[in-house]
């Protein structure tokens, strides 16, 4: 059985393992590299809701509700259930394209922008609206709402942000002014809620700090405008994506204020870009139809999906959640990518190791007494054990329970279980433990 796997395992990779199983001691040895082979993340994309409709400018989720936002071009936002697959509010906003709308869950509104100027405030649960008033002098394009204050960002093709209290009757705060052309986007740092990203058509990317009359810095190197800009929610990187008319999607480091790398392959304007706040990949969309799917850390392409609905206008993401949500010409989309509980292994003592994200804790099963209920929750004491320098997708201890084997990025890394230190590592898509416990296939 071990001997057939890896011959398959050898021929779908074109690498020549010297031996089926190796010691945990030892690193494989490899005889022959044919060609350099991609390993994927091997994510599983599941559909989740696919609504018709008119030209979707815009996309939002709930973060406790099942809904998925979407603001129209013919005026309207709709809000669907993605788990009931029906829509269940429609909010007949202006008589001009709605561009821009988002959740306020704190006071259960949605608060959009048009054509027209304005911006609307309605009460979600009652469907009235509570406020209505003109923000900018031309098209409104984007809305950020800010974590934990009472303000909202918009911009516009007036060429200035804008930050409204709604604290104080939704009063202008502030006026940021600085960009030559439409501002497209504008987006909060999720790591300093003080300061916040927007970019524009004159080919720029700005940082501003709340309360400043100018931006701190400005980022440059696209060659046409910059349609969309998000931060990378993580920790562990100061990192901005970006997406132009250039058909370019760029990451750019806000502290060197450099450009760390390009990723190429949409053939029309990027109008949508983030990273993905749980898995680690950046997100793009096109007018060329697609979404791009892209490793954050190797930065080569892993998937494409394609739903024949003409072109991509917005992605969103939330914190917590694996969902996609996709606004298109011909409607919404929204899609999981691969499984939301962490990925963990129990040995037959009891001990569970887990991960999420790169992070990995240990904890013991606490006996009960009584007799438990199949599927009953059970409150776990974790302990820290360090970073998965690859994204673990699979653990499994072997036998004896003495080591333990991390899987993802097309790697494996065995680390011992008590200490979690590394002992070997490889490439590979699948692994396993032999009956010895100190080889493997």
């Amino acid at each position: 059985m071990l001997i057939l796997f890896s011959k398959i395992l050898c021929h779908l990779t074109d690498i020549v393992i010297v031996a089926n199983c190796t010691s945990v001691k030892s690193r494989p040895i490899l005889l022959k590299k044919k060609k350099e082979f991609f390993m994927p993340l091997r994510l599983d994309i599941k559909q989740q809701l696919n609504a018709r409709s008119d030209r979707v400018k815009c996309v939002d989720m709930h973060s406790s509700e099942p809904w998925l936002l979407a603001a129209l071009y013919s005026g309207v936002v709709n809000v669907w259930n993605h788990e009931t697959n029906t829509l269940i509010k429609t909010f007949e906003v202006s008589d001009v394209p709605v561009r821009a709308a988002r959740f306020i869950q704190r006071k259960n509104w949605i608060v959009a922008g048009s054509d027209d100027m304005k911006i609307r405030i309605f009460n979600y649960n009652t469907l009235e609206r509570v406020h209505l008033f003109e923000a900018h002098t031309d098209y409104i394009r984007c809305l950020a709402v800010h974590p934990t204050q009472p303000y909202v960002l918009s911009c516009s093709d007036d060429m200035t942000i804008r930050m409204w209290d709604w604290d104080h009757e939704w009063v202008c705060r502030q006026v940021f002014e600085g960009h030559s052309h439409y501002v497209m986007d504008v987006v909060f740092n999720p790591k300093d809620v003080n300061t916040f990203a927007s970019c524009s058509l004159d080919r720029t990317i700005k940082v501003w700090q709340l309360g400043a009359s100018a931006p701190n810095f400005t980022l440059q190197g696209h060659e046409k405008g910059v349609n969309c800009v998000s931060y990378f929610p993580g920790g562990d990187k100061p990192y901005l994506v970006s997406g132009a008319d250039d058909r370019l999607v760029k990451i750019w480091d806000y502290q060197s204020k450099a450009c760390v790398q390009t990723l190429e392959g949409h053939t029309q304007n990027v109008c949508a870009a983030c990273f993905h706040p749980e898995l680690p990949i950046i997100l793009s969309g096109s007018e060329d139809g697609s979404v791009r799917l892209w490793h954050a850390n190797t930065y080569s392409l892993e998937n494409k999906l394609a739903y024949n609905m003409e072109r991509v206008w917005s992605i969103a993401c939330l914190l917590g959640s694996n969902n996609v949500a996709i606004g298109y010409d011909d409607g919404c989309i929204m899609v999981k990518l691969g499984r939301e509980e962490p990925a963990m292994s129990m040995d037959s003592n009891g001990k569970v190791i887990m991960a999420r994200h790169n992070d990995v804790q240990q904890a013991i099963v606490t006996k009960f007494e009584g007799e438990l209920v199949d599927g009953e929750p059970m409150q776990l004491s974790c302990k820290d054990l360090g970073a998965c320098e690859i994204f673990p997708q699979s653990l499994r201890h072997n036998p004896n329970g003495r080591f333990v084997v991390v899987c993802g990025d097309g790697e494996y890394n065995i680390h011992t279980a008590l200490s979690f230190r590394n002992k070997a590592f490889g490439q590979g898509l699948e692994f396993v433990w032999s009956s010895d416990s100190s080889e493997y296939a």
